[in-house]
């Protein structure tokens, strides 16, 4: 891609609260928050173990000696608690960047992965996988059915929206959106076809859970989050040219149509790595960027490491509610983010016609 001369001040420079070297004080408070929580996650549940007996067990199985280790607390944190923990900070990062760049895609404040369709389409190849009694379909799996959803959805998303061969934010916003009403509607009829026992389990995965996650769960969406995050970082300029607007961007040497091509798939190939994880999740993607912006201004070179490390924290926290705040019973991580992010939206509307009425 050429380089882009002037474009580091594309976005909007409104007012944030940290800039320059704070950033990367910044940087570093966020993992120092990020290990707290990934400890206190670890920590609390049915059985509370202390902080010191949690690094311990994390200790001793990442130098490999393991022989003296209370086999419970070992169970309890290796087995159980640390790869779900661990897949949350992931899904959480990941979502947040996911929503960071489609923001940037479609130009449009409000865009999130449900926009394009494709969390949608992957909760329901998941869906019909669960409900089905295909042998074919049941040796696909859950996670196989919701990945290749989500393919077909983004394929469909990726047809629909393209004019000439280019790819528009209009185009891209109506696309996805009729496709992801599709799924929806097509998720609920599989619903209506399923028992009362499996309906119960196919609406706890829909809303968003992590019940269950081990460490093979966190091998894909962690290689798709240092892909993708690597690959989003080296257009970081290109990104600030887009959010000016086409012919902007075009002016300072980039490839519109084929930038937008290449988010399309970065994103769609991220959003189904996740959803294949930990179900249909709203909201994170939507409001952890806006949230990062009021902290570290526009510029994606700041604004997507910032997310991730905030929607991996965030998240986190989210589904410790989620396991504790009913114990012994579970809650779907959705009701939180949703709980959350519709007061945390409105906040930011109300902010943003009173800046405008200024």
């Amino acid at each position: 891609m050429p380089r882009i001369r002037g474009s580091r001040d594309a976005p909007s420079r409104g007012p944030h609260l940290v800039a320059g070297r704070a950033t990367i004080l910044l940087y570093a408070v966020l993992v120092a928050a990020l290990v707290a929580v990934v400890t206190v996650a670890v920590s609390l549940g049915t059985a509370t173990l202390a902080a010191r007996d949690v690094w311990h067990v994390i200790f001793s199985h990442v130098v490999g000696d393991t022989g003296g280790l209370d086999p419970l607390q070992d169970q309890i944190v290796w087995d159980i608690r640390l790869p779900r923990v661990l897949v949350a900070a992931v899904v959480g990062a990941a979502l947040s960047v996911i929503g960071v760049s489609l923001q940037a895609l479609v130009r449009n404040p409000l865009a999130d992965p449900y926009m394009l369709g494709v969390t949608p389409g992957a909760s329901f190849g998941a869906v019909l996988v669960m409900a089905s009694g295909s042998t074919a379909l049941q040796g696909l799996g859950v996670t196989g059915g919701a990945f290749a959803a989500a393919l077909l959805t983004m394929i469909a998303v990726f047809v629909i929206a393209q004019r000439g061969g280019r790819l528009t934010d209009t185009r891209l916003i109506l696309a996805g959106v009729a496709v992801g009403y599709l799924a929806v509607a097509a998720t609920s009829f599989v619903q209506l076809q399923t028992s009362p026992n499996q309906l119960a389990g196919i609406m706890f995965w829909v809303m968003g859970s992590l019940a269950g996650t081990e460490w093979a769960d966190l091998r894909v969406p962690a290689t798709a989050l240092a892909l993708g995050i690597t690959w989003l970082l080296t257009r970081g300029r290109a990104l600030n040219a887009l959010m000016v607007g086409d012919d902007a961007a075009a002016g300072l040497g980039v490839d519109v149509h084929r930038l937008r091509r290449q988010l399309l798939v970065v994103t769609s190939l991220m959003t189904a790595t996740v959803v294949v994880v930990a179900g249909g999740l709203g909201f994170v993607g939507l409001v952890i960027p806006h949230i990062t912006r009021l902290v570290v201004g526009a510029e994606h070179r700041r604004v997507l490491p910032a997310s991730m490390l905030v929607g991996a924290v965030f998240l986190v926290l989210v589904d410790l509610a989620g396991r504790t705040v009913n114990r012994p019973n579970e809650l779907p991580v959705g009701i939180f983010t949703a709980g959350i992010g519709v007061p945390v939206l409105m906040w930011l509307l109300l902010r943003a016609r009173q800046r405008e009425g200024a």
